[in-house]
């Protein structure tokens, strides 16, 4: 294979991985699942530090997250009770990314025939990544506290290689923020010692290629608009 061919392969995976929203039951090999860490340990990271945890659960085990996650979701006195860690999105939206942020939800909720007002079934769409959309995977991923920003953004580039090499082996993902939320109860259900904080969930598994919410091909910026040249 010459290194065109190369780069075509590799293109093509980067541009064919998207976050999918409904997967089959079809097992997923634990080997595989190993291979695609093994490979994803391949990144980059400062001084070789290696600052990635990940937590597979499967059968039971991830059910009763589930379980726990959702009786919590439908309890609104509750739920106030349940705050993320961090904060993943900004505290005051502004444009482009509000814009960007607005057209996936109206895109994915369109193809669902989701509308403006149904605010019950938009509830049901959101309590869909708690069931990590019928994967028989979920994946969390944890990093030790006392590592700084430089280490998540190393824990980017992992978690890019874990979706990258699974997309290679025919399987798909979905990377949720979503599970942050809940970081006290999957701290519980995985016993992580508390010295490990939670980075976000995953679901992986083979993508149900008859669910219209596979469809969504999401939009990106041209290179010229984001990148700038000094000579």
């Amino acid at each position: 294979m010459n290194h065109a061919e190369i780069t075509k392969i590799v293109d093509n995976n980067i541009k064919a991985r998207r976050s999918i929203r409904a997967f089959l039951p079809t097992e997923v090999k634990k080997q595989d699942i190993l291979d695609i860490m093994n490979v994803a340990g391949r990144a980059p990271s400062g001084t070789n530090t290696q600052p990635w945890q990940v937590h597979i659960v499967q059968g039971a085990a991830k059910q009763a997250i589930t379980d726990e996650i959702l009786s919590i979701f439908n309890d609104p006195e509750v739920l106030k009770e349940h705050t993320e860690e961090y904060n993943y999105y900004p505290s005051k939206w502004v444009d482009p990314y509000l814009a960007r942020r607005r057209k996936v939800g109206f895109d994915l909720y369109g193809l669902l025939g989701i509308g403006k007002e149904d605010k019950d079934r938009m509830k049901a769409q959101g309590a869909r990544n708690y069931q990590f959309f019928d994967a028989p995977v979920g994946v969390f991923f944890t990093i030790d506290r006392v590592m700084q920003q430089g280490s998540w953004f190393d824990y980017g580039m992992f978690v890019q290689n874990v979706m990258l090499a699974a997309k290679a082996r025919g399987l798909d993902t979905c990377p949720q923020a979503a599970f942050t939320q809940f970081h006290r109860v999957i701290a519980k259900h995985l016993n992580l010692n508390p010295e490990q904080q939670l980075i976000c969930g995953m679901s992986l598994g083979y993508a149900d290629q008859s669910k219209v919410e596979n469809t969504l091909t999401t939009d990106r910026e041209k290179a010229e608009s984001f990148t700038h040249f000094y000579n």
